[in-house]
């Protein structure tokens, strides 16, 4: 093969030296001469394989606690040289630069630093490598003549080449790792990036940073015409894109692969499953969502009752939803799941027992039974950012996190509400802020525990959104608490609600025409309390 180029001398200098003994050996045994830096030099030596310092290369010791050791023109010439090119071989003769066919590096461990909880400032910038990006991008550069290497799992390939080409990579090879090299660089910097604009007044960067690492390939999008993959956010630092508990990184236990549809609606299950845990973490939040709409809600003081009263929201919608519970899923919770009446695509939970997981195995082949893990961040409020792509670029908002404090409603019209209404009122806020707009939800007390009962969502106007609400909650309209995701342009739709027997409007208010509802509100004795929270979702 044309392409075919020796390997004679590598640089080595690893931080991660998980398999460097076997692959120095293999090295070793082609007769190649390793040259490597500080404490991988060391492990080498320890290996009894021979190997010559850093310094010994460029002349010039490392200096500044490791920060210039690879600086150096005698490293990077090395590595830059076009070997076809007369003036480059001429200019490695000239100042006594050898040739360095393969790179092995991989970098400081800037990513688990920070992921530390008592990771300084200072601590972060100490972990930024700058001479092992360095190396890498200048050996990804000439890959047509060297090798690199940037982690462990790609040494078995190295390998199986160097067996079948005597000491030769392929030139195919060698662009592959190239390409997987300047990824590994972008998502390095992307990371630092992340990590120095997570605090203070930079909420949106001039240069907005990604740090993406392909998790899966999937059958097909959200329809099998649409290929689909599906991505997860790289850095765990606390920055704006979130590190709670998520589908991305949730331990499957059973089923099918997830699939586009799957992830999508599972991740809005799970969202609003931990905004439950916000409005009242003494009791237990479940819910069920199709098409990534609520579609049942609810909390309970069990697990078993937050799973009954969810799956009552709207029994019918819920056949094939997803459900998702903030407690651990125990044996009489899994035993409402699998009456006959149910079937759910994917079932999320923090834990299930061990009895919960085997009656679910048991009755279901299929069904994705996913762990997030204790959602015990579920009650911060990260300042996440929100991506959107459309044809050209991409919108960035910060996500809707905000709940309304019941300290902060505002008593308009009507008997003022009670304690309890208050309490109910922020239930429906966090269920109906998941809801595509127009959302109207309407819901309330089942004995002591709350429950969503009917919604109208995604209309386009809100009086069909109330009129699908209280059809879906029927007989339980009556005496209801009923939340809007905006306020009523008219007054039309609130009648629509009380008409129905609703007893108290949730909304945010600022229409021109609110006096109009408050006025309706007091004539038939419904309160009527604004958020000043508008919650659109599109």
């Amino acid at each position: 093969m044309a392409d075919l180029f020796p390997i004679k001398r590598a640089l080595i200098s690893l931080s991660d030296k998980t398999g460097l003994p076997q692959f120095a050996a293999l090295l070793h045994r082609f007769g190649v001469e390793i040259i490597s830096t500080g404490g991988t030099a060391e492990a080498i030596r320890k290996l009894g394989i021979p190997v010559t310092s850093i310094d010994a290369v460029t002349g010039f010791p490392e200096i500044m606690d490791g920060r210039v050791k690879t600086l150096h023109p005698k490293v990077h010439g090395g590595l830059l040289a076009r070997r076809d090119d007369p003036a480059h071989v001429a200019a490695m003769q000239q100042h006594g630069i050898t040739a360095i066919d393969l790179v092995c590096v991989n970098l400081y461990p800037f990513e688990q630093t920070i992921a530390k909880p008592d990771c300084t400032l200072e601590h972060a910038i100490e972990n930024i490598d700058i001479g092992g990006p360095s190396m890498i991008r200048s050996a990804a550069k000439n890959h047509a003549h060297v090798a690199v290497v940037t982690a462990p799992a790609q040494y078995a390939r190295v390998e199986a080449e160097l067996t079948q080409y005597q000491g030769c990579t392929t030139g195919v090879l060698r662009e592959q790792l190239a390409a997987e090299a300047f990824a590994l660089t972008s998502r390095y910097d992307a990371s630092i990036t992340a990590y120095l604009t997570r605090s203070g007044d930079t909420l949106f960067p001039p240069v907005l940073g990604l740090s993406l690492v392909k998790t899966d390939d999937l059958r097909y999008g959200e329809n099998p015409h649409q290929k689909a993959a599906m991505y997860r956010h790289r850095v765990k630092d606390g920055s704006r894109f979130g590190t709670g508990p998520s589908i991305a990184t949730a331990e499957q236990l059973h089923g099918k692969e997830l699939s586009y549809n799957n992830i999508n609606d599972a991740a809005a299950t799970l969202e609003l499953a931990l905004a439950m845990k916000r409005v009242d973490p003494s009791r237990v939040g479940a819910c069920v969502v199709k098409h990534t709409n609520p579609c049942g809600s609810a909390l309970a003081s069990s697990v078993r009752d937050a799973v009954d009263l969810a799956i009552a929201g709207d029994p019918l919608a819920a056949y094939g939803g997803i459900i998702a519970i903030n407690e651990v899923v125990d044996e009489a919770a899994a035993e409402r799941l699998c009456h006959k009446d149910c079937f759910f695509e994917v079932v999320i939970a923090p834990a299930y027992s061990s009895g919960a997981l085997a009656m679910l195995r048991s009755r279901w082949a299929n069904v994705r039974i996913l762990a997030t893990g204790e959602l015990a961040r579920a009650a911060r409020h990260d300042s996440e950012l929100e991506l959107r792509t459309i044809p050209g670029g991409v919108l960035v908002q910060e996500r809707d996190v905000s709940l309304t404090p019941t300290t902060a409603m505002t008593h308009k019209a009507g008997p003022a509400p009670s304690v309890d209404q208050l309490r109910a009122a922020s239930f429906l806020e966090a269920t109906g802020r998941f809801l595509f707009s127009n959302a109207v939800l309407v819901g309330g007390f089942v004995e002591k525990n709350l429950r969503m009962f009917g919604a109208g969502a995604g209309q386009m106007d809100r009086v069909t959104s109330c009129k699908l609400a209280v059809e879906k909650a029927g007989k339980h309209a009556a005496g209801s608490i009923a939340y809007s995701d905006a306020f009523f342009p008219f007054s039309d739709g609130p009648e629509v609600l009380i008409g129905s027997g609703v007893k108290m409007l949730v909304h945010p208010g600022g229409s021109k025409r609110d006096q109009d509802t408050f006025e309706l509100c007091d004539k038939h004795n419904v309160t009527c309390v604004l958020t000043g929270t508008r919650h659109f979702r599109h």
